[in-house]
């Protein structure tokens, strides 16, 4: 996608590019990297980590009772997205850290099977943040060097073979999936150098409309869980900042990017399902089983 153009999000919004504007930057950019990579069997045994334990406090106006990643979208749960995404492109091993609301999502999901993947589930007593959330699901992850944690009200299409491969390249402790955002005040921006490494991270601020934002993809070496504590941590605001010498870099990512975080974001999200599925199912999948 060439510099400044719209991406499939907001030409099918009909909208103002406010969501996201896409823009080619070749030492971050996932565009860059042309040639598809297949999963070795290492890699097909990665799990997934997905946060789905928020409050979902900005959410409650319009899903008052229902867990956020339970929140419908069209006819079907928000998180049923991600799962389905990761299955497709061969990712089965997945571990929900849940919170609030907690036995809702497990009745929702199960084990799993319905939908050809395995679920283990990490429950807090109490908000632990993101970071803490991970931390608490530690025993789950610990039989793989890396793996992958995503937001759980947010989607972004994403080719995880290439994200992981990318991440074995650089060989830090974290990669994360960034979007170009125009006139979208309400993210913090990841700042980037220009050989792709993260270098820092600035708060949301009124001053600063046109940035890469964290889309909530992550994968992590496994050495992560040292750095966070037990107790509420954020990935964002404690943990990011203090590993930055220890190499977080960042994938530039270019097609359809949502959350539901707000009401205005959901009501956007009912009118692009069909949008949204097709992306999840786009990238082509694995061969074999992960």
């Amino acid at each position: 996608m060439g510099t400044g153009s719209i991406c499939i999000l907001t030409r099918h919004l009909g909208t103002s590019p406010s969501l996201l504007n896409c823009a080619s930057c070749p030492s971050i950019s996932g565009t860059a990297v042309q040639r598809q990579t297949r999963l070795t069997q290492h890699d097909e045994k990665i799990k997934a980590a997905l946060l789905v334990g928020g409050l979902g406090t900005r959410l409650k106006s319009v899903v008052a009772l229902t867990p956020k990643p339970l929140a419908a979208v069209g006819d079907r749960p928000f998180v049923e997205l991600l799962v389905r995404q990761l299955r497709h492109q061969g990712i089965r091993r997945l571990v929900m850290c849940t919170g609030y609301l907690a036995q809702e999502v497990e009745n929702e999901l199960g084990d799993g099977r319905k939908f050809d993947v395995t679920i283990e589930y990490s429950k807090e007593s109490h908000p632990m943040g993101t970071a803490g959330a991970i931390k608490l699901a530690e025993p789950l992850l610990s039989d793989s060097s890396d793996f992958l944690v995503m937001n759980g009200d947010s989607f972004i299409e994403v080719d995880f073979r290439e994200l992981i491969q990318f991440h074995r390249r650089k060989n830090g402790i974290a990669s994360v999936a960034v979007v170009k955002m125009k006139n979208e005040q309400r993210y913090g921006t990841v700042q980037i150098t220009p050989a792709g490494r993260v270098s820092g991270f600035k708060e949301k601020t009124d001053g600063d409309p046109t940035g890469f934002i964290n889309a909530g993809i992550y994968v992590f070496n496994h050495r992560i869980l040292d750095h966070i504590p037990d107790g509420a941590v954020s990935l964002e605001k404690d943990i990011f900042p203090s590993v930055l010498d220890e190499g977080i870099y960042a994938l530039e990512q270019h097609g359809v990017f949502i959350d539901i975080g707000t009401p205005g974001d959901y009501a956007r999200a009912q009118k692009l399902i069909g949008q949204l599925y097709q992306a999840a199912y786009r990238k082509r999948p694995t061969d074999g089983s992960a």
